[in-house]
């Protein structure tokens, strides 16, 4: 029987506690009868549409769409259905096989019959026009409220026959009157004939004279048509059951509610977003395709997603996994996956297009109904969308599984799905999977499976508590983990090494910095008291980035200084407007570009255009040009970058000009999540590999990330008028960059006789960094800096450099580290310095 040959004895326990039919309602007031195999009704309940094409509505208890179900049953019977077909077909036309499922509701179905058989690409037919992609074909579905169904497929070879006994496998979850599997047959033979098919069900719902029209269509087009289903039946329909269907729909809404579910509980928090971390390169569904290169992939990265919706979930005893119109298997499978990883009672269903009546009968399949706008911007226009059986069944959390195309203003808005099922459960998740819509290659061909392979390798992001100290959904790090390797030198062997073109400074790490008690007290009077400073700074720098870069950027810091600043960035988008940014840490070197493979991941899981890179300030605008040279090739990319401060002048989108302490400067890891500046080297990262760094777990006493974090936080509140004036200036101002820092180290570096602007630091935040990580060789500090300087004054006074006070600058600060430095000439401890 299989791994799920026991769908059986599951649907007989699951039904067990129903007292009466849930076709008893219609069958009583329009006469329809339903008849056939002892399972039919375990299978089928009975509802009235609310379209003129057909009066009555056969709605699937193990369907998984109009139903909440159990998601290893869903998928049980599919996979079951999947093993069938295998059998009838063999191992070597099973190989050649396609499995084709239709739109919206069997696509999950389809798709669980594709595994089932284990080694055939699945397509299904979508509602959803793609940009870019080519029609394959296409056909009607008489009966429905949406009719026309298109053939997208990313491999245009995909339906076609290329072999004798190469088997197309349609799956539908009903067989009724065969119209559909007609009209689909009769389209794809006109353009990809073959000798083979096979069509699979889950009920054959067939009357005697359908059943003979399919055998007359297989011997005209000289075919071999097999037909695999769960049960059979036939429906017996009175005369006048369309007029009586409409009657008996208009006086039911008349004297009825729409809801009959009760009213909706008080407003509940925010939804709460789940980052998932969908492995790349893996498709969201079988719209344009789905290999077992894809299922592969997909199947080894389940069990972490379940496990972080999981987490996320808390305690909540009884969940549903609701997933989106034709995105059902996904959510499925994620459904499936949570199941594995909780003790929780997990259901599983999906919204829909089609229109149902609600009737509160326990005699009746659909108790109740949510209403909500169409959000993912459907190419027939607006219209109203539908949660059955949701509200009233007793969820206290709901997880909304989406892809990105449907994460839209409409979605989150005071009448969109999450707000109608915030009013009906205890909690709310939101799951976004990544759109999939085919790339082109080099030269605009279709990518090939060693393009999509090359993709999935990429990992998942690293997320604390595993890496780093901040929480998971602060950060996703997409970095490789090189805790377990010794990669620190001290400060004057890399200084010397650097310098004398021995190593890049991105080979090796300084050793961290271990600040004294007065140290430390510094740090934390400077957070206190620039701590409304900042907050404003992150506040109008995040206003900025959404007026100008859409509603739902995707923030993407430039570990690790500008980790922090993502993180409160994020905060700020979800403390003012309650919306949960999707962020990511990567690395970029100076003189060797940003971290490839991390572009990659970004692209397979997110718009490029959504992505806007973010750091902690500017100095002369080095990594600025870095990022822009490195996204030369790479298409959809934006290099603008947004920080905190741009005091050098060389970014558009910031929060600030001026050269202030932000106190996470003033530290290394112990205030950027416990992890190391990012490391590349050759023996360590290899073609496939993100950038490293090292977790620091042994100085988690020292810890203040999250103190720095929540201190400015809690200022949010009190510059909120301040930030809407700057950001309604900040938007309406010439932010030209004025590249006035790279002219001031120009400057200096000849002034000082130095000759290289790369031993120049700019700024408070890069003075820090020199004294921390380089070998200094002076500061010059602006006459009249006060409290801002302390750290820097103090650090001075410990490396014994000397400070230099001046009067021209356009920094408060700047770090001149020791030109052509060497511990022979210099000291092995760098102090030994003459002085100009």
């Amino acid at each position: 029987m299989g791994e799920y040959g026991r769908a059986h004895e599951h649907i007989r326990e699951e039904e067990a506690v129903d007292v009466e039919w849930s076709g008893n309602w219609v069958a009583g007031r329009l006469g329809v009868e339903l008849a056939g195999d002892g399972e039919l009704r375990e299978l089928l309940g009975l509802a009235l549409r609310r379209n003129p094409k057909r009066a009555h509505l056969l709605v699937s208890n193990v369907l998984g769409k109009h139903v909440p179900q159990r998601p290893s049953l869903v998928h049980g019977v599919g996979f079951e259905l999947g093993e069938r077909v295998r059998n009838l077909l063999g191992e070597a036309e099973a190989r050649r096989a396609v499995v084709l499922g239709y739109a919206e509701t069997a696509t999950g179905l389809g798709h669980a019959v594709a595994d089932g058989i284990g080694v055939a690409p699945y397509l299904h037919s979508t509602r959803r026009p793609v940009e870019g992609v080519a029609t394959a074909g296409g056909f009607e579905e008489a009966h429905s409220h949406a009719t026309s169904h298109l053939l997208l497929p990313e491999d245009p070879d995909l339906l076609h026959a290329k072999e004798a006994g190469s088997p197309l496998v349609l799956v539908d979850d009903e067989f009724s009157t065969g119209n559909t599997v007609l009209n689909t047959v009769r389209a794809l033979h006109a353009r990809y004939p073959r000798e083979r098919y096979v069509i699979v069900a889950l009920v054959d719902m067939r009357s005697e004279a359908d059943q003979g029209r399919l055998a007359e269509f297989a011997q005209e087009i000289g075919a071999r048509v097999d037909l695999v289903v769960r049960a059979r039946g036939t429906v017996r329909l009175p005369d006048g059951v369309l007029e009586k269907g409409r009657s008996l729909v208009a006086a039911h809404e008349a004297g009825h509610a729409p809801r009959a579910a009760g009213a909706p509980r008080a407003p509940r928090p925010a939804p709460v977003r789940v980052p998932l971390d969908w492995p790349a390169g893996v498709p969201d569904g079988g719209r344009h395709g789905f290999t077992p290169v894809h299922r592969a992939a997909l199947e080894a990265a389940l069990p972490a997603m379940g496990a972080r919706i999981a987490d996320a979930l808390g305690d909540a005893r009884r969940v549903l996994v609701l997933g989106f119109e034709e995105l059902m298997y996904a959510p499925l499978r994620l459904a499936t996956a949570l199941e594995d990883a909780t003790t929780a009672e997990v259901r599983y269903s999906t919204t829909t297009r089609s229109p149902v009546l609600a009737v509160d009968d326990p005699g009746y399949a659909i108790r109740s109904r949510l209403v909500f706008p169409a959000h993912d911007d459907p190419a027939d226009g607006p219209g109203d969308r539908y949660a059955y059986n949701v509200a009233g069944a007793g969820f206290d959390a709901v997880v909304a599984v989406v892809d990105s195309a449907a994460d839209t203003p409409a979605l989150h808005a005071p009448d969109g799905l999450l707000a109608q099922l915030a009013g009906h459960t205890d909690q709310v998740l939101l799951a976004v999977i990544p759109s999939y819509t085919p790339p082109p290659a080099p030269g605009g061909t279709v990518p090939t499976t060693s393009h999509r392979q090359e993709a999935a390798m990429l990992p998942d992001p690293l997320r604390g508590p595993a890496f780093s100290s901040y929480a998971a959904d602060d950060v996703g790090w997409l970095l490789q983990d090189l805790s377990h390797t010794r990669l620190e030198a001290p400060t004057e062997e890399r200084e010397e090494a650097i310098q004398s073109g021995g190593a890049h400074y991105a080979e090796s790490l300084p050793v961290e910095y271990q600040p004294s008690p007065r140290y430390q007290e510094l740090f934390k009077a400077a957070s206190e008291t620039s701590a409304a400073r900042i907050a404003r700074a992150v506040g109008t720098v995040t206003e900025t980035v959404l007026a100008e870069r859409g509603p739902r950027p995707v923030l993407v810091s430039l570990a690790r200084a500008g980790t922090p600043v993502g993180v409160l960035m994020r905060r700020w988008a979800q403390h003012r407007h309650g919306l949960d940014l999707p962020h990511y840490a990567v690395s970029i070197v100076r003189g060797r570009g940003i971290d490839a493979n991390a572009l990659r991941w970004l692209a397979a899981h997110h718009d490029p255009a959504d992505v806007v890179f973010v750091d902690g300030w500017t100095g002369k605008g080095a990594i600025t040009r870095e990022l822009a040279a490195a996204l030369e090739d790479f298409e959809g990319f934006d290099p603008e970058i947004a920080v905190l401060a741009d005091p050098g002048g060389c970014v558009r989108t910031y929060g600030t000009r001026e050269d202030f302490l932000i106190p996470s400067a003033c530290l290394n890891s112990t205030v950027s999540g416990l992890v190391s500046r990012t490391v590349l080297r050759s023996d360590l990262v290899g073609p496939h590999d993100f950038h490293g760094a090292k977790f620091y777990r042994e100085l988690a006493d020292s810890d203040v990330s999250g103190l720095f974090l929540d201190t400015i936080t809690a200022r949010f509140d009190e510059v909120i008028d301040a930030v809407d004036a700057e950001a309604k200036d900040m938007l309406a101002a010439d932010r030209a960059p004025t590249w006035e820092g790279w002219a001031a180290v120009e400057r200096i570096s000849e002034e000082y006789g130095i000759h290289d602007v790369n031993l120049v630091k700019p700024g408070v935040g890069e003075t820090t960094r020199v004294l921390l990580r380089r070998v200094p060789w002076k500061i010059l500090a602006k006459r009249g800096a006060g409290a801002d300087l302390d750290h820097v004054r103090l650090l001075a006074e410990q490396r014994g450099v000397p400070v230099e006070e001046v009067g021209e600058l356009p920094y408060t600060c700047v770090g001149l580290i020791h030109p052509k430095y060497t511990r022979g000439a210099t000291g092995a401890d760098g102090t030994a310095v003459a002085a100009k």
